[in-house]
């Protein structure tokens, strides 16, 4: 199963010196719940949801570590069906992973350019408020994910990691 998994640039690094990402873990995919929320979506465009919440817990994680790098940043991992469940009672496309993800099952990384710091920095700090229902909060969170991802391939994380 496609998952994507929410990470910082420091998870990046830890990634990539550990050769895993630990688990158990907190990931989205594809789930009877986002398929129902987004009842007209095709694969491609359920797929983009999900990767979207999980940049979204990306800002809760850099809330969480102020002294992280503002980018957010999401792994797409193809990991064992028998390693997920789905908990589509927290809320949509939210699955739980077992076991810890080995990089070789990592597909593809998504982060932030440089132009997106100011705007993710924000959204971090505000991400907690937006989640109880603060507009302004929210029009932050918005602005942040007006920011398209670049994708990177696991090859090439160690020449984006030593540009940064």
């Amino acid at each position: 199963m496609r998952v994507y998994l929410p990470s910082t640039v420091a998870g990046l690094r830890s990634l990539l010196d550990s050769g895993s990402i630990a688990g158990p873990s907190t990931a989205f995919a594809v789930t009877a719940g986002l398929r129902e929320w987004y009842v007209d979506g095709d694969v491609e465009e359920l797929e983009y949801a999900a990767m979207l919440e999980a940049s979204r817990a990306s800002l809760r994680l850099l809330d969480a570590e102020p002294d992280v790098m503002r980018r957010r940043v999401v792994l797409a991992a193809d990991v064992p069906d028998s390693a997920v469940r789905v908990r589509d009672d927290l809320d949509r496309g939210v699955v739980r992973l077992s076991e810890s993800v080995p990089l070789a099952l990592v597909a593809s990384v998504h982060l932030d350019d440089v132009d997106a710091e100011p705007a993710v920095g924000a959204a971090a700090a505000a991400i907690s408020a937006a989640d109880l229902g603060d507009a302004a909060a929210q029009d932050s969170v918005d602005d942040a994910e007006g920011y398209e991802l670049s994708w990177y391939a696991t090859q090439e994380l160690e020449g984006v990691l030593a540009v940064l």
